[in-house]
């Protein structure tokens, strides 16, 4: 078995056997569902999509204010030499611009890289972010449920990959813990993957692992969508050693970030003062909204930019806001929803009415007239 952290780590099908095992790992027919599928709930309760108010996700609804861009970073191919790699390392604490390397989101991360890695068991928790035990699954890895208060890891599994803070969940692990887990995986010759998408709006509580991406065998991922609201610009980091991002880098391809993009973010990246602000923001905010719906008896746990319950009540609470144009994720068969924050009072007071009027009609016998 080829070490992922040694010169042979390399990304792709390489022979028939592994093209064979691909073809037989892929899913049937399962559609991995997201947040912020407004035109599917506007087809399904048949409310037209303007009238809805998307709580769907966790992504800042308060984005970042892009200064304009330039007309030539329009016409010019994306460049490398533009310090964005820099950038982010500086922004996210990595050792240098030699352990980053930007992605078209992080998603595209989360495709290519189990192919990167030699096929073997992967633990990952069974309610996470959906796209990493598929993406696997298709590489050919055997996916095993990651039980995330374990200290010590089963000896059968050679990859880790977990979110932290975890989507849906909230779960938080610290950095003493993932390094354990990582110690643990890399004397297999394994990889520990560590998803911090959620990280930014928290940093002093999200045990960050992005200064130890120096290591062999482990990854960081990172994305800057979520916390300044810029999902749209598909932007995202891979910070790991530099002959893993070597391999990444090859299997990716040329531009994988649009120059709009790289413009956009190294702007947020260096204001401080906009950060220092949103951070307070979204404390009260998700404050508010864990408070809100503790109020009418939910106990949540969450991130500044979410809150999460599971709840026996969960996928009604879920359908009865849908009914009233509110969208919410709801994770089946977890039983469980996860809500996002109103951007303005209006939203806020359209929620807590929505809200309000839901619980009754759920609450209300079933004969009642």
């Amino acid at each position: 078995m080829a070490d992922s952290h040694s010169p042979g780590f390399t990304c792709g099908a390489g022979t028939s056997e592994a093209a064979a095992a691909l073809t037989i790992a892929a899913p049937v027919g399962a559609a991995i569902r997201h947040g912020g599928n407004l035109h599917e709930a506007a087809q399904l309760y048949r409310i037209p999509y303007e009238q809805w108010l998307d709580l769907s996700t966790g992504i800042n609804p308060h984005g970042y204010p892009v200064p304009p861009v330039p007309a030539d970073v329009w016409r010019r191919l994306p460049d490398e030499g533009d310090g964005f790699a820099a950038c982010a390392a500086r922004y996210y604490g990595a050792p240098d611009a030699a352990h980053v390397l930007p992605v078209a989101g992080s998603q595209a991360a989360i495709r290519a890289l189990p192919a990167c890695l030699p096929r073997a068991r992967v633990g990952i928790a069974t309610l996470t972010y959906g796209e990493y035990a598929p993406a696997f699954e298709r590489a050919g890895h055997e996916v095993a449920s990651l039980d995330m208060s374990s200290h010590a890891l089963p000896e059968s599994l050679t990859h880790g990959v977990v979110v932290n803070p975890n989507n849906p969940t909230a779960e938080r692990q610290d950095a003493a813990t993932l390094l354990h887990w990582h110690a643990q995986l890399s004397a297999r010759g394994g990889t520990l993957i560590v998803d911090e998408a959620f990280a930014d709006a928290m940093p002093s509580a999200s045990g960050s692992l992005a200064a130890h991406t120096h290591r062999d065998g482990l990854i960081v991922l990172r994305s800057p969508g979520k916390f300044f609201g810029l999902a749209g610009v598909r932007s995202g980091f891979v910070l790991a050693t530099p002959a893993t991002l070597s391999a990444l880098r090859g299997a990716l391809g040329a531009w994988t970030v649009s120059g709009p993009a790289r413009h956009a973010v190294k702007a947020a990246f260096a204001d401080e003062a906009w950060q220092r602000d949103m951070r307070v923001r979204l404390d009260a905010e998700s404050a508010r909204l864990v408070a809100l719906l503790g109020a009418h008896g939910f106990a949540t746990r969450g991130t500044p930019l979410f809150a999460w319950t599971a709840d026996a009540r969960a996928a009604a609470l879920h359908h009865a806001l849908a009914r009233r144009g509110i969208w919410t994720r709801l994770f089946e068969p977890s039983g469980s929803v996860r809500f996002g924050l109103p951007a303005n009072a209006h939203e806020w007071t359209r929620f807590e009415d929505s809200l309000r009027d839901a619980v009754r009609d759920m609450d209300a016998p079933a004969n009642s007239f």
